[in-house]
């Protein structure tokens, strides 16, 4: 079972969620067409995110933002 998952929910109101059900996050991003791509720390973590927000995952895979790190000149 995955760990991430894309909602329909902005950065604060996903947090928020998290929280009220104790679930520790490991990563969030932001995605280009709204919504929020959500990493919990375990499986079981987000499969009772999945739950709670049923109707605000996103059933398409949305395009993410392209990160490259940034290499230090030497």
């Amino acid at each position: 079972m995955t760990r991430a998952m894309q909602l329909a929910l902005s950065e604060r109101e996903a947090l928020a969620l998290c929280d009220a059900q104790g679930v520790s996050v490991s990563a969030i991003e932001t995605l280009p067409g709204g919504g929020v791509r959500l990493v919990c720390n375990s499986s079981s973590g987000a499969e009772l995110i999945r739950q709670k927000a049923k109707g605000k995952i996103m059933s398409v895979e949305q395009t993410r933002e392209k990160h490259r790190p940034v290499s230090p000149i030497w």
